[in-house]
């Protein structure tokens, strides 16, 4: 088959791989750059363990696109001959008001996702390694779970080289230019018919128009080992959020090969993504602070790993796609909800450089201003 034409990719994320994966479906020869090894350790997606879910809270916007983002994930699933995903569900604690419950509410029963009430008399029985003392309400929620990053942007791989995707590994793009659909890399010159900005938080070095709105931050996250008497109630647990004000984390339990993780979600909007990944004292500050508040006896805790990671943030949390002058496109999604919509964020940048959509449509899409 003739090939529809070539795409440049630079970047072997997530939304670099999802976007090759949904141009080789449609015929597009394809040929990704990325400064480090396939997949990349320094990469925002590489990790054990990313939530995956329709709840968002006031973001209902993106909450539309859930529906569609998991049946891109089956179409993965399908092509690769895999499924990295476990469905284990998910529990908000709330402490005091918030405005979270109303909105999630409303669109998880537009959606028919199911959820209910976990009664606080019966929590602590189920949650024995939590702080459960200023919980006012626990939510618990179908149509959530955990994805594996680092299994699935390996299979990706595998199954695009296998589908003629050309990879450029250890290749660093000094330059791109896209009026012409050109890359430079380690002094050589590339041209395709279009080419595709989707380097994470080293997007705003290839588009420096990108800075004022979306910055790379650094993020903090920590593995940690349960007291053993805890061991099998974290393994049986679901994905955990706690958004009270003062106490704000998400726990991903040790599941199908995985640590225990913690996670903020504080932006910092600082930092430079070649930085360390290890995670220093004031990365974690707020961490050390929180988890005492969120999980009981937090000093009986093993800490195996502290870890740094970058993001592309805008102020309002938005993902950006949009063109970059006559042949350039940019994908630039905010902070780690960027996974879980991975491959839908691939299949709007195929419609778009495909013309199957119109170009400011695919924009207004991928910021949550207009549904599927």
């Amino acid at each position: 088959m003739t090939a529809r034409g070539k795409i440049l990719i630079v970047g072997a994320g997530i939304a670099g791989l999802a976007t090759a994966w949904a141009l080789t479906r449609r015929g597009y020869a394809v040929e990704v750059f990325e400064q480090g090894p396939i997949p990349n350790p320094k990469a925002s997606s590489w990790d054990e363990h990313r939530i995956t879910r329709h709840a968002y809270g006031e973001w209902e916007g993106y909450a539309a696109l859930m529906p569609e983002a998991f049946r891109m994930w089956d179409q993965i699933w399908r092509d690769i001959g895999a499924t990295h995903y476990d469905p284990c569900g998910a529990v908000y604690f709330m402490r005091g008001d918030n405005p979270w419950y109303p909105s999630t509410s409303r669109s998880l029963t537009e959606m028919n996702i199911g959820y209910r009430d976990i009664p606080l008399a019966r929590a602590a029985a189920r949650f024995p390694m939590l702080n459960l003392e200023t919980v006012t309400r626990i939510v618990e929620t179908d149509g959530a779970g955990m994805l594996f990053p680092v299994r699935i942007l390996t299979d990706l791989v595998v199954h695009l080289a296998g589908r003629g995707v050309v990879f450029h590994s250890y290749s660093l793009v000094s330059e791109i230019d896209p009026e012409r659909a050109t890359v430079t890399s380690d002094g050589r010159v590339f041209g395709g018919d279009r080419v595709v900005m989707a380097a994470g938080a080293w997007n705003d070095r290839l588009v420096p128009s990108l800075r004022p709105e979306a910055v790379p931050s650094r993020q903090a996250v920590m593995f940690l080992a349960p007291p053993s008497d805890l061991a099998h109630a974290w393994s049986e647990a679901p994905v955990m959020a706690d958004i009270g004000d003062e106490s704000s984390c998400y726990m991903l339990p040790p599941r199908r090969g995985t640590r225990l993780k913690i996670g903020d979600h504080v932006f910092t909007r600082r930092g430079d993504a070649d930085e360390d990944r290890t995670a220093t004292d004031q990365d974690v500050a707020r961490l050390m602070r929180v988890l005492p508040l969120a999980i009981h006896d937090f000093d009986r805790y093993m800490v195996l790993e502290r870890k740094a990671c970058f993001y592309t943030v805008t102020e309002d949390e938005h993902f950006v796609q949009r063109a970059v002058g006559a042949r350039g496109w940019i994908i630039s999604a905010c902070s780690g909800h960027g996974f879980k919509l991975g491959p839908l964020t691939g299949e709007f940048a195929a419609q778009a450089l495909s013309g199957e959509r119109p170009e400011a449509q695919i924009t207004r899409l991928a910021a949550g201003l207009e549904t599927v």
